[in-house]
């Protein structure tokens, strides 16, 4: 084993002259400079014969099997003759100053996009923090560069970055499905950044937009892209009428049959049945959401104004599309239901924005694709520290598909 330790020749300009077992079980390999290999200025790369001083520096190798591997490397100090620098010798396989190798780094960098840092952490031996580093930095390299070319069609959406109602905002490209942009907060001027980047004649090649009801969106999207449409985002449209319309008139079935613990414990339980789609749901639930339709007026209507609300979204045209506007308007107001009145008039500003839908087919599903996308890079990270990492994470996860 030591005459083939020996002979290892993995560390250009360097070879190995002895090595060590820890009681760890770690290897330390002690490297000396190869005699046949003149050492290159760090500064200008060029061949160097003047040594001002040696240093060692221990340094860590990628793992051999299931032994950490550390080398004691010695370091020169070059007087070049061609550019006057001294500096430390150019190594080909070591950064700088750097305590861990390339090849190591190459290790850590694919891991990083397979696992957590908190398991690479315990596999490597290494610190969190060296790995973070290692993997923001190569993300940085990869998707720190804002792209932007040939975009026409973009889509907007917010989410929860922290507990406490902190938000912020992801701007995507929506034909490539790439994601551009991401930033703190949800308010004008935390999205002013991206069009700003975006630059005026980029700006002006924007052709539509898709975007909840933000109105932070609608009014910056108006002032930077003149040329563009906005189309309102089936996915939050419904899910806020669920959330402002549905559960309402839930809780206020529920509350009118205190006299029937039985009747009111189902009303109670029903939201997920009247909030999915029926094609998400079990045999059992169907007959279920049959039968609880079946039995209260209220919920009927409320679910049939949501199902209806769906297909203006599908129109094959706009003419078509102001049809089915004007009778889902007119059946909500006719429900006689306070909060289904209520969300009607509120949606009739955004009337032109929905309309668009027939003109640009969006799909929603981009949108509840990247949140819950989202979702997964937190729950892996157990959470982020740090917001600038976090977002290149989220570039990364959508880097687009070419055209």
């Amino acid at each position: 084993m030591s005459n083939a330790m020996l002979g290892l020749t993995f560390w250009e300009g360097h070879c190995v002259e002895s090595y060590s077992e820890q009681p760890d079980g770690s290897l330390v390999l002690q490297l000396t400079e190869d005699p046949d290999t003149l050492a290159r200025c760090g500064c200008c790369g060029e061949p160097c014969v003047l040594i001002h001083e040696r240093r060692r520096r221990r340094v860590r190798e990628r793992d051999w099997f299931d032994r950490q591997v550390w080398l004691d490397v010695p370091i020169r100090r070059m007087d070049c003759h061609h550019c006057g620098a001294r500096v430390a010798e150019h190594i080909s396989w070591l950064d700088g100053r750097s305590r861990i190798t390339q090849r190591l780094r190459a290790w850590i960098e694919a891991l990083t996009q397979l696992l957590p840092i908190a398991h690479v952490a315990k596999l490597t031996g290494l610190n969190w923090h060296t790995i973070k580093e290692i993997d923001h930095r190569r993300l940085e390299r990869l998707h720190g560069e804002f792209v932007a070319n040939d975009v026409r069609r973009l889509v907007m959406d917010e989410f929860v970055l922290h507990k406490g109602h902190r938000y912020a905002t992801v701007v995507m490209d929506a034909d490539r499905m790439r994601v551009l942009w991401v930033g703190e907060g949800n308010s004008r001027e935390a999205i002013r950044p991206f069009f700003e980047l975006l630059g005026p004649e980029r700006c002006q090649q924007i052709e539509a937009v898709a975007m909840d009801m933000n109105t932070a969106f609608d009014l910056e999207v108006q002032k930077y892209c003149p040329h563009a449409e906005v189309v309102y985002d089936l996915f939050h449209v419904v899910a806020r009428f669920g959330r402002d319309v549905v559960d309402r008139v839930r809780v206020d079935q529920a509350n009118a049959l205190r006299d029937q613990p039985a009747a009111r414990k189902v009303v109670k339980r029903s939201r997920w049945l009247l909030l999915r789609n029926r094609d998400n749901l079990k045999d059992d639930q169907g007959v279920r959401l049959d039968e609880l339709l079946a039995a209260n007026t209220p919920l009927a209507t409320v679910y049939l104004l949501k199902t209806e609300l769906k297909e203006i979204w599908f129109a094959p045209s706009v003419r078509e599309g102001a049809r089915r506007w004007r009778l889902w308007y007119q059946m909500a107001i006719d429900s006689q239901l306070a909060p289904a009145i209520q969300f009607a008039k509120r949606l009739k500003k955004y009337l032109r924005g929905i309309l668009a839908s027939a003109i640009y087919r969006m799909n929603s599903s981009i949108l509840e694709g990247v949140n819950n996308k989202i979702k997964v890079i937190k729950r892996m990270a157990y959470g982020f520290r740090d917001s600038a990492y976090f977002f290149l994470k989220i570039k990364a996860a959508f880097p687009g598909k070419a055209r």
